[in-house]
């Protein structure tokens, strides 16, 4: 059986990467040229952004919206977990991430896990590409390791529900071909896109860690799938950034919020029992297709909904203009500084449910 790298800077205890360590190639390409080659036909996962430094302004950013949402997230880690047990119980659960996004997340909910339970859950952080897949070796890594695992998938959020279809399918498929059988339903923090069945709000706000990269997710770059110089049925790869050891605070967002989950017990049975059985009603994609055609955008992937992905516009694709939902103003002060910062235009777009979308220029 194929061994993953070790990678990452958080414990091992935290979570294990099921990823080959690719840090010896350069992939990294400027925003512009990536986005050239984006959208005449490279996919995505063939390259990689530039991870810079994260300037002082950003910094203070994360600082402050994790200091004002770090009990908020706590609250919507605790309503995961809680659905997670509800849904899979806690005998022969595995805890399974989507790398990058979902990492943190799952770290959290395990965290709680432990706290509430005394449990202490496997977990595992593994690769998903759109438009090509799960990463199905990694997948067998943990049946081999786990043989009775049920496994829950952990992302961090849910934009137009491109990676909640990409897993439907991927589930499908790993068993159409094998006798252990995986449930798709994907485990969220927030689910703005109305496409998880298990959220722990449909409130679109700053998940704090969506403001940085890999500084916030165990320094470990996107992950990639470029066979060139990869094997085919090898974990997918990933990068490990020890030149930014000096501004990493994976360990320290995580530490942030768990600190909370003592006390926030109360309201996360409150909310429980606030929430009703979850319609996935994909309300999310309807809007993305009404911005679509309000904005004669050919391509859909142009369209990235959601305070998570208009985060992501501003920092590592060429952004054409960013939408935002006036009621949503007071979540929004890093996207206004952001764009601000990258002279990009805001315009006023109340009929969404996001509280933001960023729009990808056509190159």
């Amino acid at each position: 059986m194929r061994q993953p790298d070790q990678m990452s800077s958080y414990a091992p205890e935290d979570v294990v990467f099921l990823l080959r360590d690719i840090s010896h190639v350069v992939l990294e390409l400027d925003n512009d040229k990536r986005e050239r080659l984006i959208q005449s036909g490279t996919h995505y996962s063939e390259m990689l952004p530039v991870e810079y430094h994260p300037s002082e302004a950003y910094m203070t950013l994360f600082h402050k919206t994790l200091d004002a949402y770090a009990e908020r997230i706590a609250i919507a880690v605790g309503i995961v977990a809680e659905q997670i047990v509800a849904h899979q119980g806690l005998k022969h659960l595995v805890l399974v991430s989507l790398a990058r996004a979902g990492t943190p997340i799952g770290i959290l909910i395990k965290r709680y896990l432990k706290m509430r339970y005394n449990v202490n859950v496997p977990h595992y952080a593994i690769s998903i590409i759109r438009g090509r897949g799960i990463d199905e070796t990694a997948i067998r890594y943990i049946f081999a390791t786990h043989p009775l695992a049920r496994i829950q998938f952990i992302d961090g959020w849910t934009g137009k529900g491109a990676i909640t279809r990409e897993l439907l399918q991927a589930c499908e498929h790993f068993s159409a071909k094998h006798t252990q059988q995986l449930d798709a339903t994907l485990a969220v923090l927030a689910d703005p896109g109305h496409c998880a069945s298990i959220y722990g709000t449909r409130t679109d706000f700053l998940i704090p860690s969506a403001c940085l990269n890999s500084t916030v997710s165990g320094l470990v770059s996107r992950t990639v799938l470029n066979l060139q110089f990869m094997e085919e049925h090898d974990f997918h790869g990933a990068k490990y950034y020890k030149e930014l050891e000096d501004v990493d605070v994976s360990n320290l967002y995580i530490d942030r919020i768990a600190a909370y989950f003592e006390q926030v017990q109360i309201e996360v049975e409150q909310q429980l029992q606030k929430q009703s059985a979850s319609t996935i009603t994909w309300a999310g994609m309807k809007s993305v297709q009404a911005i679509q055609q309000a904005f004669n955008i050919t391509n859909i992937h142009l369209v990235k909904p959601g305070v998570g992905e208009t985060t992501r516009v501003l920092l590592r694709r060429v952004p054409w203009k960013i939408l935002i939902n006036p009621q949503h103003m007071d979540d929004l002060e890093h996207i206004l500084l952001l764009a601000q910062e990258r002279n990009v235009p805001i315009e006023e777009y109340p009929n969404m449910s996001y509280a933001c979308c960023g729009l990808i220029k056509e190159v």
